[in-house]
């Protein structure tokens, strides 16, 4: 059946307009992507009652049903809650599910109304809501959209305790409140929920309640979704409730044709590392714990350090009035991105499309820091680029006697109090940041395009004297390769 599911997948991808996928954040699972998914649910017996929500067209339902039907479930009956409010898919979603109807031990109930709200209130027990019993299992490709704090849905899901962001990563909370002990969940959903401050409350929900079983990834950010261009990166989770979290298969395959799977086993304190207080998912795909994993002398958070790191508070949009395209009489350097190439940076520059400098005032003095040596890290990068995390210097010199400086919001800034570091620290932080390893290791837990100044936070660093170290070499040599920035990380980690 999950063939003649996938023609219609493709139809309806070819033929349904880009605007109305993005209005409802839903985009349908591809026939492989779906029969992968439902071969990572351990065998079974017994009843089961499975749970699609955001169903679509029955993707996902069908993958799972055929893989009951060929034998590869022992249920005794299957009963599918199917979830849907697009009434143009429903008329397909009950065409797939039909199509299993003429078994005696199959039922299905297709709920065209809002899961959110559904969900929220069986869950309080509401007098005229619909009782929905716990799910032995469910398969969800939720929905991708941001959640406004002050919608509808934000809080209905504040009522059952779920605070988060985004729809999918609402629907997912809400399959684990729902389930059953020992109850399984697979989902495919963006790799964004693994780390920042705005999941937080979400991984703090899930890893109290369900243990995690199963992590995949694709290499290819854009090949999970490519018929409806999805950027943006994917995983798929598969979560037990109210189980005792043990060792986690992550398996890697470079798109969705799963023809080069590999999988390992990883103890659970590699995936979150026992000492953060963020509770970061990090997806390691080597089986050796790296170098920054294993080195005692990183160790050091950046408040051991004394040092800082903020988003660049110069928001340019909200400043306009006091930005200049070039530097004049009363104005500071302004200092983007495209400021900086390599380690250090150049300004101003003519012809760019962005402003070199602004205004020194009392409307924008509080966004300035004094001039000095700062280290500074772009806040956008992709998986395909070859850094994540890409470190510059900013060396006061550069900009004459300027007292101040303005740092724009695509950079993160470390900063004593607004104030420079020493040129050593700021050059050894650079170097450790510009490492192979360092960035190895910010790929196993950042799956969006953004470097966060709470990622930053949350990594660990050599100590004070050992950065000051690196930096002091940094400054003997001048100019130097990425071979030779890894040589002296390794020179620590010996």
């Amino acid at each position: 059946m999950l063939s003649a599911v996938e023609q219609t997948r493709l139809h309806l991808s070819k033929n349904t307009e880009a605007r109305k996928k993005s209005l409802l954040g839903q985009f349908l699972t591809p026939e492989k992507t779906a029969a992968f998914m439902a071969s990572l649910f351990p065998d079974g017996d017994g009843a089961c009652r499975l749970l699609d929500a955001g169903a679509g067209i029955g993707s996902l339902s069908a993958a799972f049903l055929d893989r009951w039907t060929a034998g590869g479930f022992h249920f005794s009956q299957v009963a599918v809650d199917a979830f849907e409010l697009d009434h143009v898919l429903v008329e397909y979603l009950a065409q797939t599910l039909g199509e299993y109807a003429h078994r005696n031990d199959f039922s299905h109930d297709i709920h065209e109304e809002d899961f959110i709200h559904a969900a929220v209130e069986s869950r309080m027990g509401s007098l005229f809501a619909k009782p929905l019993k716990p799910y032995t299992h469910a398969i969800l490709n939720p929905p991708y959209k941001k959640i406004n704090s002050s919608s509808a849905h934000r809080l209905a899901l504040s009522r059952v305790g779920i605070e988060t962001v985004n729809l999918y990563s609402a629907f997912v909370a809400l399959a684990v409140a729902l389930a059953a002990p020992k109850g399984q969940i697979v989902a495919i959903i963006p790799r964004s929920f693994c780390n920042g401050p705005y999941y937080r409350p979400f991984r703090d929900f899930i890893l109290e309640r369900a243990a995690i079983r199963h992590i995949h990834l694709f290499d290819s950010r854009s090949k999970a979704f490519k018929d409806d261009s999805v950027l943006q990166e994917n995983i798929i989770i598969l979560l037990e409730r109210d189980a005792h979290q043990g060792s986690v298969t992550v398996s890697t395959s470079t798109d969705d044709t799963f023809t080069d799977l590999s999988s390992h086993e990883y103890p659970f304190d590699r995936i979150v590392l026992p000492d953060d207080t963020e509770c970061f998912i990090h997806v390691p795909t080597s089986r050796e714990p790296d170098s920054i994993e294993q080195c005692p002398k990183i160790r050091c958070t950046l408040a051991d350090l004394g040092i800082k790191v903020s988003t660049g508070p110069v928001v340019d949009f909200r400043l306009k009035e006091h930005l200049r395209e070039m530097p004049e009489p009363g104005t500071v350097p302004l200092l983007y991105p495209a400021h900086f190439t390599g380690q250090s940076a150049t300004w101003p520059i003519e012809g760019m499309k962005k402003p070199n400098a602004i205004e020194r005032n009392g409307d924008t003095e509080k966004w300035l820091y004094a001039s000095g040596f700062y280290c500074v890290v772009r806040r956008f990068s992709s998986k395909e680029e070859k850094r994540r995390i890409m470190a510059s210097v900013v060396d006061p010199s550069a900009f004459g006697d300027a007292p101040m400086l303005g740092f724009e919001n695509h950079l993160n800034v470390f900063h004593t109090n607004k104030q420079g570091l020493p040129e050593p620290l700021a050059r050894g932080l650079a170097l450790f940041l510009n490492t192979t390893a360092v960035d190895a290791f910010f790929r196993r837990f950042n799956g969006h395009t953004q470097v966060n100044a709470t990622d930053l936070k949350n990594m660990k660093f050599p100590s004070r004297e050992l950065l000051i170290q690196l930096g002091t070499r940094a400054m003997r040599q001048g100019t130097y390769t990425q071979d030779w920035i890894d040589a002296q990380l390794g020179s620590l980690t010996e």
